[in-house]
């Protein structure tokens, strides 16, 4: 069963000031009602879909994003049968694409006022947490630096896989990890996976370039 962040936090929070479980579930229900009611009406049905938790979420919320050991590896192993693959079987594509994913943060966005218009582009945004090619200056830090990843790690099958499964489903490799599952959520295709695994792993993307 879907249990929604809103209410999982805040009956949480009322815990924690003293309320029993049982007095707390009604507020957070009526919390969640008001929560839901900000978002436009006209918001296609799917992207309402997203404030739900799946089972790996309210496993990870249970557990405050550090499961014990059985948990994450059940969580891991769930996860990891999610992931499904391009038709034509191949995982890397072209890094001039996954250059121009990489950089992108538009797409897909929930509106309270203003949705984004159907049909933009969604972008990986990968920028906002990681560092890539040189000519980005401006990068976050919630992530490790992936410069030089194909340099470092190679270019082998093994990588490649590795890469491309990590970007579909963060969570089948590090349960509760902050790093989103691009292709679970439908954010991106596995085709546009594949060109983000070629501008990490292809020698001639400017990742890998000094």
């Amino acid at each position: 069963m879907k249990q929604p962040l809103i209410a999982s936090v805040l009956a949480a929070l009322l815990a924690l000031a003293g309320f029993g479980s049982h007095a707390a579930e009604p507020i957070a229900a009526q919390a969640e009602q008001v929560f839901r009611s900000g978002f436009r009406a006209d918001n296609p049905k799917y992207w309402m879909t997203r404030l739900d938790q799946d089972e790996a979420m309210r496993l990870c919320s249970q557990h405050k994003d550090s499961p014990p050991p059985k948990v994450r590896a059940q969580i891991e192993k769930a996860q990891q049968a999610t992931i499904r693959y391009p038709v034509d079987g191949k995982l890397i594509g072209d890094w001039k694409e996954g250059e121009k994913l990489a950089a992108v943060g538009t797409g897909g966005h929930i509106g309270f006022i203003q949705p984004d218009p159907p049909g933009r582009l969604r972008g990986g945004n990968c920028y906002a947490c990681h560092q890539l090619a040189p000519k980005e200056v401006a990068f976050g830090t919630i992530g490790p630096s992936l410069r030089h990843f194909g340099k470092l790690r190679g270019s082998g099958d093994d990588v490649i896989k590795y890469v491309y499964d990590k970007v579909y489903n963060s969570n089948a490799f590090t349960a509760c990890s902050n790093m989103p599952r691009f292709g679970l959520h439908n954010w991106l295709t596995p085709e546009q996976i594949t060109h983000l695994v070629a501008f990490l792993v292809d020698p001639a993307s400017p990742v890998n370039q000094d």
